[in-house]
């Protein structure tokens, strides 16, 4: 079982810089807002050996990420300010014990590209992909547990670029969760699986590979992303899921396989030809409310 996750607010600002961290490891993470840069610059922390994820972009292309190293983390954020424009915020961890060094930090950049790529939750600029430089087996080890924790606080930040999509499909307590659903209309023949986060739609799940002439720039444009980056692919009239990929909600997904603006709610169906609205509606119905609820103020009487 994780030990409990700390978030602290070191200016008192809850949209302003957050610091993250597990009690019982020696991993400190910061959420730094870009317009908020000097003042993690301003922090002791900003010049220790360190690793470091910018996010940012377009809001109809989504969020891309960058991930990178440096052996003074705050130079070189504040080097990307000038040659680096797309970045909203940057996720840094460092060393509670300041104990990292370079060959730490370089290889826990390759490993985190790597897994940031198999992921594949955000498109991934960095154009040229860290070497994999001799690391040591004990240290390679730990380099590998301080990664574990810096994807789990990197998550629970509202990031989770190493953390794979699959890992709560089908092991959620809730009934919705638990159920496959599948597109079956305007030539598309798509299985998802619904998860905490969004739908899991599967590899080799087919749409059209012809957008409607209505289709906003929004479903174009996140098509032809997931095509740059090999998660689909054309072939003919059709376009096909190369790997699983995490969508935001069931429209979202439908309208990308689709080509179109689509509810997505009542487009997807689970095998005895409910959709997502009824569904939920079920499951609903048949929960059993706590007597111990108060309602106005009343205790309830069952």
């Amino acid at each position: 079982m994780t030990p409990p996750i700390q978030i602290f607010l070191p200016h008192g600002d809850p949209s302003g810089i957050r610091m993250a961290e597990i009690t019982t490891r020696t991993v400190r993470v910061f959420d730094v807002p870009r317009s908020l840069l000097s003042g993690f610059l301003s922090m002791a922390e900003a010049s220790q050996v360190g690793l470091y994820f910018l996010f940012g972009g377009d809001s109809e292309d989504g969020v891309s990420c960058y991930i990178g190293q440096s052996g003074n983390v705050g130079g070189r954020l504040k080097q990307h300010v000038a040659g680096k424009e797309f970045w909203e915020r940057a996720i840094v961890a460092v060393s509670l014990t300041n104990t990292w060094t370079d060959t730490h930090v370089g290889f826990m950049e390759w490993e985190a590209i790597s897994r940031a790529l198999q992921a594949a939750r955000y498109p991934l600029l960095n154009g040229n992909a860290a070497s994999n430089r001799h690391t040591p087996a004990p240290l390679e080890a730990d380099c590998n547990e301080y990664l574990e924790t810096i994807s789990l606080l990197t998550a629970t930040l509202g990031y989770p670029a190493l953390e794979s999509i699959r890992k709560d499909a089908h092991d959620s307590p809730n009934e919705v969760a638990a159920e496959r659903l599948y597109l079956r209309q305007s030539g598309c023949q798509a299985d998802a699986d619904p998860t905490s986060e969004g739908l899991v739609v599967l590899a080799g799940s087919v749409g059209n590979s012809r957008p409607r002439p209505s289709a906003p720039k929004s479903i174009i444009r996140g098509r032809q992303s997931l095509i740059e980056r090999g998660i689909a692919e054309v072939h003919g009239e059709q376009l096909i899921m190369a790997l699983d990929h995490l969508f935001s909600s069931p429209s979202q997904a439908a309208a990308i396989l689709v080509g179109g603006s689509v509810n997505g709610r009542d487009s997807w169906k689970n095998s005895a030809g409910q959709s997502v609205n009824e569904i939920e509606a079920d499951v609903v119905a048949k929960t059993v409310t706590s007597p111990d609820i108060m309602l106005s103020g009343t205790p309830s009487t069952f």
